[in-house]
């Protein structure tokens, strides 16, 4: 099943996304998108309405270093611990929105990432349940202001602009993450190619990792790491992140 949140004509709702191709359609969701869904009998072709952010997460907890290729392209070696660091919720977008452009910053990188959505209240999951938690999952850009980032010595600034999140176009909730393709383009043009067989810490680890020290909530995500490539950004071009059985996520980017 896929999960989106979008602007209808008539206001905001959650929907889920049926059909393929030119023929999606999105039927509202009653309620909420947690547990068994039930529906109002409201659709509308995918073309009518806009996809925001599939979810309004009360934390954003994001995963460094994750890829060993990434982690030596960044001048270190991999972890033998995730290393974890949050991002404001005010810093997520939709699919179609605007990274701004800090005007404090010389260079601002992409950073293609897979996302779990978090499906209910849990705390100390140990990793062979993880999938118990998990709603699904979606397509995330861990969007890092690279100068400020180096300045700080530490990451919160750096990665913690509005707009630094964007996640989408929706959640799926019965993909298998654990070997899906994951690449970034800028453009057009290639920029990072991977899969997710090549995280250091698996899905499950790092549920068990977070959990052991925060309580996460329905709705929350973790930005899971992102493969060697990163690379800066400027105003007027696009990056769009693709994963595998997921999507795709496109977001222009300008000036603030």
């Amino acid at each position: 099943m896929r999960i989106a949140r979008v602007a209808h004509p008539a206001g905001v709702a959650f929907v889920t996304v049926e059909g393929e191709g030119d023929d999606l359609v999105a039927k509202e969701v009653a309620d909420h998108p947690f547990g068994q869904p039930t529906f109002t009998g409201k659709s509308w072709p995918w073309a009518d309405v806009r996809p925001l952010a599939p979810i309004l997460p009360s934390k954003v907890v994001c995963i460094g270093k994750n890829y060993a290729d990434h982690a030596r392209e960044m001048g270190g070696e991999p972890p033998a611990d995730p290393v974890m660091f949050l991002k404001p919720s005010t810093s997520v977008i939709g699919p179609g929105a605007a990274v701004k452009l800090p005007p404090d910053s010389t260079r601002v990188d992409f950073e293609g990432e897979l996302v779990a959505v978090i499906g209910r209240p849990c705390r100390d999951v140990a990793a062979a349940r993880a999938k118990d938690v998990i709603l699904g999952y979606t397509v995330g850009n861990d969007v890092t202001a690279r100068d400020q980032q180096r300045a700080d010595g530490q990451w919160t600034r750096g990665k913690g602009h509005d707009t630094f999140c964007p996640l989408g176009p929706w959640i799926d909730t019965a993909i298998d993450p654990a070997d899906v393709a994951i690449s970034t383009t800028l453009d057009g043009e290639t920029k990072q190619d991977s899969r997710t067989s090549l995280l250091l810490h698996d899905v499950g680890e790092l549920v068990e990792w977070v959990s052991r020290v925060m309580t996460l909530l329905p709705g929350d995500v973790i930005l899971t790491g992102t493969p060697a490539g990163v690379g800066p950004m400027v105003a007027g071009q696009t990056v769009e992140v693709t994963i595998e059985g997921i999507g795709t996520l496109s977001n222009p980017v300008q000036p603030r």
